[in-house]
């Protein structure tokens, strides 16, 4: 470095000492030493989760709501990109197949992620009826769950009663829980009561006397009694109604199951799986047939499916108590349903290691786990849904399949071959290449509904 002297007419220059001259690379120190901090926080904070000592929760839960956070950022922002859209696999809409000799005559009601609508449609796939009321004409005084989530809300699960009144368990997307609640609507969409109370998620049955059986969630914040769950965590709920609305029982689940001798699968949980450590899918009532079939459960009793521990297993309501269960080759499992014959059959979403698609319908006999039916699809046209799905035994001997993930519903006989498919017809994002979800789908023979309530080709606009 240099300097002047501008004292006389000449120009001289002088070179500083060196000990006076700048550093080269002045910003190195400095920068190895904010690199040298970070570091060291970064090593802390990550001896501090995983010695789990204070304060290690206040750290883990900064973690889960910045990347949930992001994730609402990133992916809930564009509803093609959620789990409520995939990829069309093809152009095909409607019925694309239908055996008459084979397939089982009736009516198919099914929900779909693309509005929060339950359609029921013939058998040559044209929409007879439509039961659809916006989200904030129900959820009045709840502005975040008719709001906030607006675009995302659809109904989950459906039941029709004979004189077309419908239960309808709504969820949404991008929020924890993701719950939203139970609706009765009457054949013309009005609402003959709500369960709002509570947060109800994936499944309603109806019980042969009328009974409703619901799945509830929230979040729980208290410690689970000698089960070393981390807090906050999703607690799962069984509530049981009367066939107006009221709440005749409700059942923690999680302390139904930790009280149980199931207990021991909740220690093998992942902290990120430990979070939801149940995930409650699925409730069935078991029938008079299949009671008196089965030697694991008995008419009453309620078939349950627990996802994220991998087990089913059948519920005593009236002792509260899980009086049955196992595990089996599935993975990601959705719908237990007991079968008249004893057996069990469930969409297995993720267990099919060996076959074309990764997923399968499976009928087991509960007694010796052996598979006695199953259905996987082809190379062609292969079985593939990660999440969600449902399956139902028709009268013929024939399964109704919803492959949620493909949108659509197909019905196989019990060889193997496809009587009826069903693709949905609505399409969005980008070019029109993106399929919504079926969420569920169940066949009613027009001798399951009332001479009051006819079906009608010609309805299409939801007005009858």
């Amino acid at each position: 470095m240099t300097y002047q002297h501008a004292g006389s007419d000449s120009v001289r220059t002088q070179s500083l000492p060196e000990t006076a001259q700048e550093p080269k690379g002045g910003w190195i120190g400095p920068a190895a030493f904010v690199l040298s901090i970070a570091l060291i926080a970064f090593l802390a904070g990550a001896w501090t989760v995983l010695s789990r000592v204070p304060p290690y929760k206040l750290l883990t839960n900064a973690h889960d709501a910045a990347g949930a956070l992001y994730a609402q950022a990133t992916q809930y922002g564009d509803r093609y990109q959620t789990d409520l859209w995939y990829d069309a696999r093809s152009d095909d809409k409607g019925v694309v197949a239908h055996d008459a000799a084979t397939a089982l005559e009736g009516y198919t009601l099914y929900t779909s992620s693309h509005e929060p609508s339950a359609f029921l449609v013939d058998m040559k796939g044209r929409e007879v009826h439509r039961w659809f009321i916006p989200p904030e004409k129900i959820w009045t005084e709840d502005v975040e769950a008719a709001g906030t989530l607006g675009p995302h809300i659809y109904i989950r699960k459906s039941y029709m009663y004979p004189n077309g009144d419908l239960l309808a368990v709504y969820e949404g997307s991008g929020d924890t829980p993701w719950g939203l609640g139970l609706v009765k609507l009457d054949r013309n969409s009005n609402v003959v009561w709500s369960y709002l109370d509570e947060r109800a998620h994936h499944d309603v049955e109806v019980g042969a006397d009328g009974t409703i059986y619901a799945l509830t969630h929230e979040m729980r914040h208290e410690p689970v009694e000698g089960q070393g769950l981390e807090t906050p965590l999703i607690e799962d709920f069984l509530v049981i109604l009367s066939p107006d609305g009221k709440v005749e029982k409700r059942l923690s689940l999680l302390e139904v199951f930790a009280e149980s001798r199931f207990k021991w699968l909740l220690s093998g949980l992942s902290r990120r799986t430990g979070q939801d450590p149940l995930h409650t899918n699925s409730v069935k009532e078991v029938g008079a047939e299949a009671g008196g079939a089965m030697n694991v459960a008995r008419e009453g009793d309620l078939m349950i499916s627990f996802r994220n521990v991998k087990l089913v297993a059948v519920l005593d309501p009236k002792t509260e108590e899980l009086v049955w269960g196992t595990l089996g080759p599935w993975v990601g499992q959705h719908d237990a349903e007991p079968l008249a014959n004893g057996n069990v059959l469930l969409f297995d979403n993720n267990g099919n290691y060996n076959g074309p698609g990764g997923s399968r319908v499976m009928e087991f006999a509960p007694e010796t786990m052996e598979i006695v039916w199953a259905y996987e699809g082809t190379k062609d046209d292969p079985l593939k849904s990660v999440l969600r799905s449902a399956s139902q035994r028709l009268p013929n001997g024939n399964t109704l399949i919803t492959e949620s993930q493909a949108g659509r519903l197909i019905e196989v006989t019990p060889e193997g071959k496809i009587a009826w498919e069903y693709v949905n017809p609505v399409r969005g994002g980008e070019g029109d290449k993106k399929i919504p979800i079926v969420a569920w789908g169940r066949r009613y023979a027009p001798a399951d509904l009332d001479r009051s309530f006819e079906p009608k080709p010609e309805y299409a606009s939801g007005e009858m």
